[in-house]
């Protein structure tokens, strides 16, 4: 027992209100008690094992319920069906989605989703053979592996086997309960089973903690009279003699089993026919109670005793969450909180730091914003209720008639150079938008890119006076670029992408947009360049429209597939539509591959162009057709490869450089984002995501462990340590070391290091 928790006063409390609400009944109630001793007890404690057992089997059954409620939202998740889990990219995802749905229930040992007339089994572990899982992995000494397979193909209805001896892979033996249950349930032909396995011990666990000091036999009895699980505490009953448990009905009963009186209590299930019953000899419920007079002193002081304790061991566990509540607080608590005062009980300080949580959750709502906006940029608005929570809970709303997307990047006014601050108003700026004098609404998303910014625009009116849209596009352009030179020292280039009618299709006018924005290298500063206007230069190509090429070549620069493959068909039926001899047909052939190609080129995959041979073997535009869209699919996974490849390396250069600059003062995140040339606040997530810890964190941590390292290690003076670790507010570091291990620098170094550092910490103290 720890002694420091009885510090708190919190805890005083708990105590002294549980020993009041304990030795005030006893003592006004103890008088009367031993007069009806003998004639109560015995009824009291069996009427008792009644209501625990029926609690047992609303627990269990509760249980049960669940098990079946999860194998109902198995067979309905989108992620667990057959093609999913089968599908070389997704079936990651689905064994992820198996492994949460194991993690729902504190009872299971293990869950299985099998497919019917596959030879394979699906668990939160990955994909086995079912001759590896069950004449390996698991073997059941009474289940043989073909019982097992005919089960899974056959079961019609949920059904529970009783529990098995199982041999596991790891060489341990496990009493097992099999739950098998068809999915998708109540269905006349199922299209497969989830078998759960359960440690019998969890069930009879169950029962152990609610009936808590039985002493006796306990067992489950499924509707067939068969011994699902049982406990033995005490002298077991022979098995010969357990059948006569199953015949009993629901209530008390007092039987002669191994030659001893038994009291016996049933209670059956309506909901799946179980029946649990409890058998406890019946000279439990006597002893000494004729002595009960002479000893009644002793045993009301005894009991006494025994009510404080009791007190006491329930008070700290009623303690115990807040307790465990407040120190999880305490390490996930950034190092600058105040420590909880003496005058503070721990709900008060508890309470203030949920609030502190509340507000940093709210701190980190703008990044979940931005990743949910680059998803709309990437695919479109998805049609599912998950994304409609999101987009209402970040009161993102596209209610308009039209939608696009304008893709924007900056440059510096001539003598006056580009800053952070700028950059970090404008996004801050953008995030926003409403220009009510053209009905129109924008939502800003910052870009992995440096100094770009796209903006989500929706208009959600028509004009009385009749603008067209294109006009209301124009005028909105304008009026964006009016708020970021009225509100920065910043030039800023707008790339304007098509206007469709819904927002699923924002994916397409986003690659337009960056499309568009390209051409500012040619435009110059401060241009606005509108994608369905590029289509209007002269046309190098000819009959093959430039907007077309534009657009897939960004798509291809983007990896975005879709887009990619629609401007290919796009562009082979406006070929169709043309009227050319062979000769120049097959040259124009190859100017759309040489695209691809070239492309693929700027983008680093040079290895595209041994498969040249293949792509120019074709007899038919329909086959080149078919190759440039397989090579496009190919061009656009390298890229997503590509780039979370970059990213990760990135991160990795930006970790390391933390690693050996974490000493220096001056180190922060706008430093790392200007040097690495990424937005501050991208790099925030992508560290979070990295490391598990926030970058202030991680730098702290850093260098607590080199202080540590120091203190064990040198007998250098502590705040030569501290100033070389690159923390210059010593008072303020030694108390946040104390908060966190509970000693000052020099009473840790006296308890860890050697006698030579020792000597150092008696120095600090002084």
């Amino acid at each position: 027992m720890n002694w420091n928790h009885f510090k708190s006063k919190l805890l005083l409390k708990y105590i002294f209100s549980y020993v009041l609400i304990f030795l005030i009944p006893l003592v006004v109630l103890t008088f009367f008690i031993y007069q009806n001793a003998v004639n109560n007890l015995r009824s009291e404690i069996e009427q008792s094992n009644v209501n625990q057992l029926n609690q047992v089997k609303l627990n269990i059954d509760a249980r049960m319920t669940e098990l079946r409620d999860i194998a109902t939202r198995i067979s309905y998740d989108d992620q667990l069906t057959p093609y999913m889990v089968r599908h070389p990219y997704y079936t990651r995802e689905a064994i992820q989605a198996l492994d949460k749905y194991k993690a729902n229930s504190s009872i299971l040992d293990e869950v299985f989703l099998y497919f019917r007339g596959d030879d394979v089994i699906y668990s939160s572990r990955g994909l086995t053979s079912l001759d590896v899982m069950f004449d390996q992995s698991y073997l059941f000494e009474d289940w043989s592996r073909e019982d097992i397979v005919k089960d899974l193909n056959q079961v019609t209805y949920p059904t529970v086997r009783p529990a098995d001896s199982v041999s596991t892979n790891m060489h341990l033996k496990k009493s097992l309960l099999a739950y098998l249950v068809p999915v998708t349930p109540n269905s006349s032909y199922p299209h497969g089973t989830v078998l759960y396995l359960m440690e019998e011990s969890k069930l009879t666990g169950l029962m152990d903690s609610i009936l808590n000091d039985f002493n006796g036999n306990s067992y489950i009895f499924d509707q067939d009279g068969r011994v699902l699980a049982r406990n033995n505490n005490g002298t077991a009953i022979p098995a010969d003699e357990v059948h006569v448990l199953t015949e009993l009905g629901p209530g008390i009963h007092s039987l002669a089993l191994d030659n001893n009186p038994h009291s016996v209590v049933a209670v059956k299930s309506e909901l799946n026919g179980w029946t649990y019953v409890t058998a406890m000899p019946s000279d439990q419920f006597f002893g000494r109670v004729f002595h009960i007079q002479t000893f009644f002193l002793l045993a009301f002081v005894v009991v006494v005793l025994a009510g404080i304790l009791a007190a006491v061991l329930l008070a700290k566990r009623q303690y115990h969450p807040i307790h465990d509540l407040m120190e999880f607080a305490k390490l996930n608590t950034d190092s600058n909180t105040p420590a909880p005062a003496k005058s503070r009980n721990e709900l008060e300080w508890i309470r203030q730091m949920l609030h502190e949580y509340s507000t940093r959750v709210d701190i980190q709502e703008p990044y979940a914003r931005n990743q949910f906006l680059l998803m709309l940029l990437k695919h479109g608005t998805p049609e599912d209720q998950e994304s409609e929570r999101l987009m209402e809970m970040f009161g993102i709303e596209l209610p308009g008639s039209h939608h696009f997307v304008i893709a924007m990047a900056w440059d510096e006014y001539p003598g006056i150079p580009q800053t952070a601050q700028d950059r970090q108003e404008i996004s801050q700026l953008l995030t926003e938008v409403e220009i009510p004098e053209y009905k129109a609404h924008a939502y800003g998303v910052e870009l992995p890119q440096s100094d770009q910014i796209a903006l989500i625009v929706n208009m959600y009116g028509e004009e009385e006076d009749k603008l067209s849209p294109n006009y209301r596009m124009e005028q909105i352009v304008e009026a964006l670029r009016v708020i970021v030179m009225e509100s920065s020292h910043l030039i800023p280039s707008f790339g304007i992408g098509t206007s469709y009618p819904s927002p699923a299709l924002l994916d397409q006018s986003y690659i337009e947009a960056a499309s568009a924005l390209e051409c500012r290298m040619a435009n110059g500063k401060g241009s606005t360049t509108y994608f369905e206007k590029l289509s209007q230069t002269p046309n190098d190509t000819f009959w093959i429209p430039k907007d077309a090429l534009l657009k897939l070549v960004q798509s291809l620069k983007h990896g975005n597939e879709i887009v990619a493959v629609q401007m290919i068909g796009t562009i082979f039926a406006n070929v169709k539509m043309q009227s050319l001899s062979v000769s120049l047909l097959r040259c124009i052939c190859f100017d759309i591959l040489n695209t691809l190609l070239k492309s693929a080129s700027e983008l680093g995959m040079d290895e595209f162009v041994y498969d040249i041979p293949n792509l120019t073997s074709f007899e038919s535009l329909e086959e080149l057709e078919q190759k440039l869209c397989a090579l496009a699919s190919k061009i656009c996974k390298q890229v997503e490869q590509n780039t979370e490849s970059e990213q990760h390396s990135l991160m990795d250069k930006i970790i390391a450089h933390v690693d050996e600059q974490y000493a220096n003062y001056n180190l922060s995140l706008e430093q790392l984002a200007q040097k690495y040339s990424i937005s501050s606040s991208y790099l925030s997530r992508a560290f979070k995501e990295k490391t598990g810890s926030n970058f202030s964190q991680y730098i702290w941590q850093r260098r607590m462990d080199e202080v540590i390292r120091q203190l064990l290690t040198t007998s250098d003076p502590l705040k030569e340590i501290i100033v070389r670790v690159g923390y210059l507010d010593t008072p303020n570091f030694i108390r946040k070391f104390k908060k966190e291990t509970g000693y000052t620098p020099g009473q840790y170094r006296k308890l860890h290091a050697t006698d030579a550092t020792a000597a150092a910490a008696d120095a600090d103290e002084d």
